[in-house]
């Protein structure tokens, strides 16, 4: 927590007498600002850190939107280029419209409970958990009230489907996943309520009904599902990422293991009567995210994005994974389904020591053909294989790890102004915030690079969906109150002129014209970093510009601080009087200002002050004070009105400030 700025002069006015706080109120205050000096130093710096904080405004009408009440469920249906975005609440679907330039509107169908019993209040509801674009409309699914079933939106009107188990769970609290593939539909959820408990993977339509064994995977939360489609047909593959629970008991093992579990698509079941209704190609591997090097590992899987590759090489896909560990730190690794394939093609079955049968578990037959027996059970008896996924990537090792509690992915591939290719990531917090990193390029010792931390809402609050629209170039978010539209290019949030545009390495921004712009709106090429060291060198002035003189009258043996924003959370910030560094506040500082208390002015502590910001190279002059002697008589007049506003401020703020340490 930030303590308020003294009474000084506005920037504008060239001198101002202010007294410093009274003498009584001195003690707590130096005693606060101490505390918060070494509150916020402790913390260190981590270069995955957000390099700036920018609170998202948007255009006024044009980029939120509120739902009108509370919704503590939501699901999020976006198609690549459109301006539409739906989003289920409780017992209604919304249809949010942001046209480019153009104000927003949202329209809003009822679907609510169509059955008049139930136990509780919260059981009546309508919770909206399926949106997907079917040939004949949207098709909405919800818990009704207890009772899934579906809806078809069909310019604007509302076709009842039924009851349709399998399509919604009987509450939003249950972890459900759902995939279509053409008249094809798979799900994780239950079809009964009260038995029938143990998850699995089935597929509820198709050729036929197919269940995962009850014993392959222990407690599972499934994260995502795909198919893949092989080069040929029927080695087409669904695979599925879940976490599950640890079947080593240790006291020292983790309690989650992330694992990724394929099934062939075109599995028909089993020739025996404990497997014909089965999937019999099923084979899981345990996901590997850990650093050798700090000796952390990640094990709980929170989140799965898949970057396909642009040639259309299915083996190119990148798997992004977000996972976490018992405190909460996160990291981010990344995979390829070519290595994920390979896995399964060739690895051992963990625990089982005799020769493998033909054909190998796992594998896709043509035409049809049924699994053997002998096969299956192989199989459902050592569902993991004995070889990990590990990252790509020469040292295996994850993409960049960070203290923040990361819980949602998406990943955007674009070009930058002189054709490189970036893949920047978009990461939830438990916060409600965005981070924006830049995965490191192929140049050697490059590393992740954390942009800038957004505050996408008005008022904040958990992220429940996030859908990136890389034709749009827009991310969408909501929270239990609003959707936004935040823009992958928010260049007007650097400051600092052409050092502060390319400092940013942002490669959606670019300086142009006096101006840091977005690469999309300028017609030519704009000046961007090459150099990730040193970006700033690019500029065609070599140093940035001073900082402003501002100028305060304080009274002798008065007390006074100075406060400098730390714009940059990876700069280092030092306060300069003469020749001597007052106050420095390093990278990873928790306030976003560096203060520098006087507690005693004496007339060696007049004179200049200079706020200066250190970030690799680059150099630059944050804030210029000028501290001048004041005359007694004026002092004198403006102490009474001082003392009072003085005292006011401060007993308002104490409990405040005391409370905020306390927590911190």
């Amino acid at each position: 927590m930030t303590p308020p700025p003294p009474g000084r002069a506005a920037p504008s006015a060239p001198r101002a007498r202010v007294p410093g706080p009274p003498a009584r109120l001195g003690l707590p205050l130096r005693l606060l600002l101490l505390l918060w000096a070494a509150a916020a130093s402790a913390q260190g710096h981590l270069r995955s850190g957000p390099r700036i904080f920018a609170a998202w405004k948007g255009h006024v009408g044009q980029d939120r939107v509120d739902f009108g009440q509370t919704e503590p469920h939501t699901v999020l249906f976006h198609e690549p280029g459109s301006s539409s975005v739906w989003v289920g609440g409780r017992g209604k679907v919304y249809l949010f419209d942001f046209p480019e330039g153009k104000n927003a509107s949202v329209h809003t169908v009822n679907i609510g409970s169509t059955k008049g019993s139930c136990l509780d209040k919260r059981d009546c509801e309508n919770y909206i958990t399926l949106l997907e674009r079917r040939s004949e409309g949207l098709l909405a699914c919800g818990t009704n009230a207890r009772h899934p079933s579906c809806w078809n939106l069909v310019n604007g009107t509302v076709v009842p489907l039924g009851e349709m188990r399998g399509y919604a769970p009987f509450s939003p609290d249950e972890n459900s996943l759902v995939l279509f593939e053409g008249n094809e539909v798979y799900s994780t959820i239950r079809k009964q309520e009260y038995n029938g408990k143990i998850p699995r993977f089935r597929r509820i339509r198709g050729e036929s009904e197919l269940y995962t064994s009850d014993t392959v995977m222990q407690n599972p939360q499934f994260i995502k599902a795909t198919i893949v489609h092989q080069d040929q047909a029927y080695d087409d593959k669904i695979y599925y990422f879940f976490r599950e629970d640890n079947p080593d008991k240790n006291p020292e093992a983790p309690l989650n293991v992330s694992r990724v579990a394929q099934l062939c698509r075109g599995d028909q079941g089993g020739e025996s009567s404990l497997s014909v209704s089965k999937w019999n190609t099923f084979l899981k591997a345990m996901l590997v995210c850990s650093d050798a090097a700090t000796n952390k590992n990640f094990n709980r899987l929170q989140d799965v994005f898949l970057l396909p590759d642009p040639s259309g090489q299915w083996r190119d896909t990148r798997v992004y994974g977000v996972f976490s560990n018992p405190w909460n730190y996160s990291a981010v690794c990344v995979y390829s389904l070519g290595d994920i394939d390979k896995v399964f093609r060739t690895s051992s079955l963990k625990g089982y020591h005799s020769s493998l049968p033909n054909p190998r578990p796992g594998k896709c037959l043509p035409d049809q053909q049924p699994i053997p027996t002998e096969t299956f059970q192989v199989a459902d008896g050592h569902p993991e294989v004995a070889q990990r996924v590990e990252p790509m990537g020469p040292l295996k090792t994850p993409l960049f790890h960070s203290k923040y509690h990361y819980q949602k992915v998406a990943v955007h591939r674009m070009q930058a102004s002189h054709g490189e290719t970036f893949h920047v990531l978009y990461l939830t917090t438990d916060r409600g915030t965005i981070h924006k990193v830049v995965e490191p390029g192929e140049q050697e010792h490059s590393f992740a690079f954390n942009i800038m931390e957004i505050q996408p809402f008005r008022r904040a609050a958990a992220i429940q969906t996030m859908s990136l629209d890389a034709e749009r170039r827009k991310l969408y978010v909501s929270s239990q109150w609003e959707v936004s539209q935040v823009p992958l290019d928010l260049c007007e949030v650097y400051g600092g002129g052409c050092h502060g545009c390319l400092m940013s390495r942002d490669p959606y921004c670019g300086w142009d014209q006096g101006r840091c712009v977005s690469i999309y709106s300028s017609e030519r090429s704009v000046l961007q970093s090459i150099n990730p060291a040193e970006p700033h060198k690019e500029c065609p002035n070599p140093k940035p510009d001073k900082a402003p003189l501002q100028k305060v009258s304080l009274a002798p043996n008065s007390r006074y601080y100075l406060s400098c924003p730390m714009e940059s959370r990876h700069a280092t910030y030092s306060w300069r009087h003469k020749e001597n560094v007052e106050q420095s506040c390093e990278p990873g500082h928790q306030s976003p200002n560096c203060i520098l208390f006087i507690e005693n002015l004496t007339a060696q502590q007049y004179g200049h002050y200079f706020c200066e910001a250190q970030e690799g190279s680059y150099f630059r002059e944050a804030q210029h004070w000028q501290l001048l002697p004041e005359d007694g008589i004026m002092a004198e007049h403006l102490l009474g009105h001082a003392c009072a506003l003085a005292a006011s401020l401060w007993l308002g703020v104490l409990p405040t400030l005391t409370l905020g340490l306390l927590v911190h």
